[in-house]
């Protein structure tokens, strides 16, 4: 809450102010995206009506699948940043998703990229009465739902003492874990918890570098993926270092990593494994299954999506990792063995990008079939 007060709540109020400056900072939030691969998004916005309009106007020119959210909140903030009543956020959050939908309705069917999400910030900044209203307008229109579940210790104990129950359970209590809702963070949830989320068919957005700044405990993915729960990959943007959907690639293996190695030092101290313990690290393909096909699914995108498939909408970036002329590597790449038609790519090579890849191997980025970076000549 020290963090969002001091930062996120000015720079959302700012811009909410500022219909200018937030359409400048979105079309460069856009043109970011896109230099970084990432075609599909799931935003949240600020709790202005107008200036998630704006942010899902922009993406839906850039190019972007976008899931645009408009927070809502109406307790626990900024006095000049908060809605003014669980009522009055409810009509607003209703008004936003009809006049988002109505703006797409003006496009052919494959050319509609963007749809509204319902955003509770999280439990301590919704009433029950938003919460229990947001739960209800979501099954009445059939609206996906956004927000943040047990990121942190303070806010987990926060929860607990004024609602007398955790926030997962604030969320089920209110019809908000579903199969349209995607959680964020969530990294004190437990085992049992995990399997509750998988019972109502919940997303998590697993956000391992924000997560490295924000909670004292690591998300336990390979847990959460072996209950079956649906997670993609996330970079939080704002909360942390890079909005590059690789640097979290290489952030959730490192992180991963650290996990199995406490895991295999308690071992040893305590001179024997818990029963049916396993390794809990994940490898690179499996980052990167996180970040494509994995967040596909976790967004709820049409059959096939985040892979190649016939008849699944073609979403794909083109990586280059060397002259094909020169043989020379691009970017921070080098190749001492060069390519040939004898010796085609590699999994090394692969990895190695994985690895130290950046913007200079993407030269092409296609969201539904369509290229949207570098941007086409008419």
């Amino acid at each position: 809450m020290q963090w969002l007060d001091q930062y996120a709540f000015k720079a959302e109020e700012r811009i909410d102010s500022d219909p200018g400056l937030a359409r400048r900072v979105y079309e460069k939030l856009a043109r970011r995206l896109k230099e970084y691969g990432t075609g599909s998004v799931l935003l949240f916005g600020t709790i202005k009506e107008e200036t998630n309009l704006i942010l899902a106007d922009v993406m839906q020119r850039a190019g972007i699948r976008a899931f645009v959210g408009k927070l809502s909140m109406d307790i626990s903030s900024r006095k000049t940043y908060v809605e003014d009543s669980a009522q009055s956020s409810l009509q607003s959050a209703r008004s936003f998703t009809k006049r988002l939908r109505s703006m797409q309705t003006e496009l052919k069917p494959a050319q509609r990229l963007v749809e509204p999400v319902l955003t509770p910030r999280f439990v301590p900044t919704c009433s029950d009465e938003l919460l229990a209203g947001l739960g209800e307008m979501s099954e009445v229109l059939d609206v996906r739902v956004q927000s943040h579940l047990a990121e942190a210790r303070d806010q987990v104990d926060w929860v607990q003492r004024e609602r007398g129950i955790s926030d997962i359970d604030v969320f089920d209590k209110h019809k908000l874990l579903t199969p349209r809702t995607i959680q964020a963070h969530c990294t004190f949830l437990s085992r049992p918890c995990l399997s509750h989320l998988h019972t109502r068919e919940t997303g998590i957005a697993h956000c391992p570098l924000s997560n490295s700044y924000f909670s004292s405990k690591a998300f336990p993915l390979h847990e959460a993926l072996h209950e079956g729960v649906k997670v993609g990959l996330g970079t939080d943007i704002a909360g942390g270092y890079s909005a590059d959907i690789m640097n979290a690639m290489r952030s959730a293996v490192m992180v991963s990593r650290i996990r199995e190695g406490e895991r295999r030092e308690r071992r040893l101290e305590i001179g024997k494994g818990e029963e049916g313990e396993q390794d809990v690290s994940i490898n690179w393909k499996e980052a990167l299954y996180l970040a494509t096909h994995g967040g596909a699914n976790t967004l709820g995108l049409p059959e096939g999506a985040g892979s190649f498939q016939v008849g699944a909408p073609f979403d794909a970036q083109l990586i280059n990792l060397y002259n094909g002329t020169t043989g020379a590597g691009l970017g921070p790449l080098d190749f001492f063995d060069p390519p040939s038609e004898e010796q085609p790519i590699t999994e090394e090579m692969l990895e190695k990008w994985w690895c130290i890849g950046d913007t200079r191997n993407r030269s092409g980025l296609w969201v539904q079939g369509r290229q949207c970076f570098p941007t086409p000549t008419p």
